[in-house]
């Protein structure tokens, strides 16, 4: 056995949301959001969640989020 491999590794835990999940949380559709990012990510295509793009856009839209960022639908 080396060297390298007699050391332990030290692995810390991040339990603590970084400042992009903070921004998605505030949204109140962070929810949305992963099974948004989740789709995309087993389909590849954005085209293929259209139903979670749906649900996303609805609940962007409740929770007021164009006037909280200033944005608009297109």
């Amino acid at each position: 056995m080396t060297e390298f491999e007699k050391k332990p590794v030290d692995v810390q835990e991040d339990d603590e949301p970084d400042d992009w999940d903070k921004r998605i949380i505030d949204t109140g559709c962070a929810d949305e959001n992963l099974k948004l990012q989740l789709c995309h990510a087993d389909s590849g295509d954005w085209r293929k969640c259209t139903q979670e793009m749906e649900a996303f856009r609805k609940c962007w839209d409740e929770h007021q989020n164009n006037i909280r960022t200033r944005t608009k639908n297109n």
